[in-house]
């Protein structure tokens, strides 16, 4: 890399696969261990967050020292490419991370994964979904514990064969239980998590709550569908069916053609999508609401492996399956057409509904699609834009006034210390101390190694 290359990355700043850092501590190990669990990416030393080039002191036996503390303190071990570049006179570090084979990669048993611009630390479950993917497994091909394929709905199982048959897309020609062992349904003759869910005569309690609501806290009818897949899916529709409006159009002909209050296949495409790829690990149901102009369908788990909400919006992506044996049943079945193709289908369906839109999102740890009967969706991003920015607004003020107090309860800490106590990035703290020193609020004391933030 040359001078001009790297010039051009510090102009255009810090993003997913771009960290800047004064000094070499443990938060740059921590964006190592990010980028490593995420695409790759590029640590510069030696480079402020204001893009200015302050330079690092480096000599050969500095390196190798940083190279055998990332070594030591990430498992597995991670072993960057370093190496350094004069630049406005000043020496740099350019620490070049490639995505790691085997992850996920932990900073002293702690994960974190490249969120644009930050390092987030990863939750259990991401934790365990990441592994799964790496080793090319899925959740539910695992042996349900404690059960026997006797614990199957064998008129479950004929239903099923028999709609794979004339959908074809499999050939079936032996019996059913081989069929299942091909499908990996089933495993050394014992049911897996996947035939669990999809025939179990006694249906696991992974509920489906939907209901009718006036508005937040008026419920105006309510249903727990606790079925096997196929069966729950139908179940749903049929209840949501029973609060819809349907008008009937005639085109010229005698038949009439019936016009629901939104796209009946829109609908079934978002219910399938939360069924087939929602976090069966997570003991939440996945929860529809109904109100008068607009239909909530909630299920949990967010986006699985390296999806995100903008690759969705670019429809130009590679599906990424939690859930695979569940995912290929519904497929065979004819439920699913293509694998990651879902929204894509529902933005066809509301081509017919010019009046209305649907928007997708994540929200705590599950995935949100929301359906807008009569409201054009310019109207709702101008809303939706108004929340987040106050929720940001409010965010970023919240974070700044526990810093506040931290520091005069705490003096003479730095962001190392805040970062652990407050349970935020180092970026955060950073641009929380930037603005109280801005305001006048704090002011650093003593030498840059042993000194630290106080209250003025």
């Amino acid at each position: 890399m040359n001078r001009i290359d790297i010039e051009t990355i510090i102009n255009n700043g810090e993003n997913e696969q771009t960290e800047f850092k004064c000094s070499f501590q443990k938060e740059a190990i921590e964006s190592i261990v990010a980028f490593a669990n995420t695409n790759g990416g590029m640590l510069v030393i030696g480079i402020d967050d204001n893009k200015k080039v302050i330079g690092v002191s480096i000599n050969d036996e500095s390196i190798q020292n940083w190279l055998n503390n990332i070594k030591q303190s990430t498992t597995p071990a991670v072993i960057p490419d370093i190496h350094d570049l004069t630049l406005k006179n000043k020496k740099i570090l350019i620490i070049d991370v490639k995505e790691y084979p085997i992850k996920p990669v932990s900073y002293k048993g702690r994960y974190y994964k490249r969120v644009k611009n930050s390092n987030h630390l990863m939750t259990p479950v991401e934790i365990s979904d990441m592994h799964l993917k790496v080793l090319n497994l899925s959740w539910d091909a695992y042996e349900y514990p404690g059960e026997t394929i006797d614990a199957l709905d064998n008129a479950k199982i004929q239903n099923f064969l028999k709609t794979v048959n004339e959908i074809g897309r499999f050939s079936i020609n032996e019996d059913p239980i081989t069929i299942l062992e091909k499908l990996k349904l089933i495993k050394e003759s014992k049911p897996t998590i996947a035939s669990m869910l999809l025939f179990a005569k006694e249906p696991l309690r992974m509920n489906i709550r939907v209901g009718r609501f006036k508005d937040d806290i008026t419920i105006i009818d309510d249903r727990q569908i606790t079925d096997t897949l196929f069966e729950a899916v139908e179940e749903t529709m049929k209840f949501i069916k029973t609060y819809m409006m349907v008008a009937y159009e005639f085109h010229g002909d005698i038949q009439r053609v019936e016009k629901w209050d939104y796209p009946i296949n829109a609908l079934i495409e978002a219910i399938l999508n939360a069924v087939v790829h929602r976090n069966y690990a997570e003991p939440s149901d996945i929860q529809i609401k109904i109100y008068d102009n607009k239909i909530v369908i909630a299920s949990p788990g967010k986006l699985y492996g390296d999806m995100t909400i903008e690759k969705l919006q670019e429809k130009n992506y590679q599906s990424s399956l939690r859930n695979k044996l569940i995912a290929e049943a519904f497929y065979l079945t004819g439920n699913i057409e293509k694998y990651g193709s879902g929204f894509i289908r529902i933005e066809d369906e509301l081509k017919d509904y010019p009046e209305n839109s649907y928007e997708f999102k994540e929200i705590a740890n599950a995935m949100q699609i929301t359906f807008y009967k009569n409201q054009k969706r310019e109207k709702i991003n101008e809303g939706v834009n108004e929340g987040v920015n106050e929720g940001v607004n409010e965010g970023v003020n919240e974070g700044v006034n526990k810093l506040y107090s931290l520091i005069k309860n705490c003096p003479n800490k730095k962001t190392p210390f805040f970062s652990e106590e407050l349970d935020s990035s180092p970026k955060n703290i950073e641009r929380w101390i930037k603005q109280l020193k801005s305001e006048g609020k704090i002011e650093f004391k003593g030498a840059p190694k042993t000194g630290g933030y106080f209250i003025k």
